[in-house]
This record gives C-alpha cells, sequence and structure tokens, in this order.
C-alpha cells in the first residue's frame, strides 16, 4: 500500500506521496558533490531523514520500491480527500530512467483517479518528463514544477510540458523576486494553482553548512 505522508513546518496541512531521497542515487549523488552552487546541496531531505526523521526512512523506502518497480493497479492507487496534493515532498525521479518512468506513471494515474484534485510535482529530470509526455496526455490536475539545479540562477524560460519553474537564491539577492518566503504553502498555493505566477523565488535554507554559505554568498 502507498504510504502517504501528513506533512508539518511549511506543508503543514497538506498530505504527500514521497520516496526516499538517502537511498536515491540521483540524490546522492547530487548531495555529495557539495557545490554551493546547486541546492541539492541544502537538501533539507538529506539532513532530515539522516537525523531526526530517521524514522519516516522506511515508509518512504517501501514507496519508492513499490512506485518504482511496476505500474500499478488502479485499485492499488489511493483516493485522495483533498483539494491540492504533493508528490515527492522528499525525493526525485529515480537515476534509472526505466524506474523514473514507472514512478512517473504511477503519479499521472494518481491524478486520472482523483480529478477533483491538483497534484504538483517537482522534479529536476527533464530528461524523464520530456520523452514520457511526448507519448502521454499530461492530466489536466497535474502541475509540473522544474526544480531550477543553479542556485542565484533564475530560470524564466519554462521546459516543455513543465508549468512553473522553482528557483533559489542567496537571501540577500534578488529580495523583491522572492515571493515564496516566510510563509507556509496553504497560506500562499502559488506551486498548487495554475492561474497564478509561473515563476517562484525562495531563498536558500543552508541548514547550518556556514562555509557553504559564506563560499555560496562570494559567487
Amino acid at each position: 500500500m502507498i504510504h502517504i505522508s501528513k506533512m508539518t513546518g511549511k506543508l503543514e496541512g497538506f498530505q504527500a506521496i514521497s520516496t526516499n531521497t538517502t537511498t536515491n542515487e540521483y540524490c546522492q549523488k547530487k548531495y555529495n558533490e557539495q557545490n554551493p552552487n546547486v541546492i541539492c546541496t541544502f537538501c533539507y531531505s538529506h539532513e532530515m531523514l539522516n537525523t531526526f526523521r530517521k524514522n519516516m526512512a522506511p515508509a518512504l523506502q517501501r514507496n519508492t520500491d513499490l512506485l518504482n518497480s511496476k505500474v500499478l493497479h488502479p485499485d492499488a492507487l489511493p483516493v485522495i480527500n483533498s483539494a491540492f496534493f504533493r508528490f515527492n515532498a522528499h525525493g526525485e525521479l529515480a537515476l534509472d530512467k526505466k524506474e523514473a518512468t514507472i514512478n512517473l506513471e504511477n503519479y499521472v494515474n494518481i491524478a486520472l483517479k482523483n480529478p477533483h484534485c491538483t497534484f504538483s510535482l517537482w522534479s529536476k529530470r527533464f530528461d524523464v518528463i520530456k520523452p514520457f509526455f511526448d507519448k502521454h496526455d499530461k492530466p489536466k490536475n497535474l502541475i509540473l514544477i522544474y526544480s531550477t539545479p543553479l542556485t542565484n540562477h533564475i530560470l524564466k524560460k519554462i521546459p516543455q510540458y513543465f508549468d512553473k519553474t522553482f528557483n533559489t537564491v542567496v537571501e540577500t539577492d534578488y529580495i523583491e523576486q522572492q515571493n515564496c518566503t516566510g510563509q507556509k504553502c496553504k497560506d500562499c498555493l502559488l506551486c498548487y494553482k495554475k492561474d497564478t505566477t509561473s515563476i517562484i523565488v525562495e531563498k536558500v535554507k543552508t541548514y547550518g553548512k556556514k562555509k557553504l554559505k559564506q563560499k555560496l554568498n562570494k559567487q
């Protein structure tokens, strides 16, 4: 059975279907590079799942194993009793493109099963998204958000099939353009409605990485 998480903090009031960031080879590679110019270096999910949220990891791993292994029968997909829902509050589509495509198809099928709900999926995997939707219709209730890998690089050209871009910047830069800072998602919903701005900008959360923060600020 797919595990649905009840979110806290910034995502308080939301539910999500997530996967295990700490075993995702794509996430591991990007996180371990510790490049201050790449947002994966400051991954909140890695920090949480390796420390005070370790107890979440087994449930997220079960989701990873289930969602990446096969296209699930519609009866195995959950009914979502929410207006807005998040895919991958933790995690990313797998490094293996076959597994990533299966995961994506399962998310699409969940959206199709729940047309009353709007689903948002953040991903950096344009190399998976484009080939899939070249061959499949995109559900009207699925919002795809391209999570820009580079910090302090606001991407205004939205990649094909995506609806928005999510960008991170140094807290002292692009202050007037920061529209996803200091608020909870349920009070904002920029990422969960198509008729809002398509360019989302948030300041980088460095999670105590002082040396990396200093290096980032000098770029």
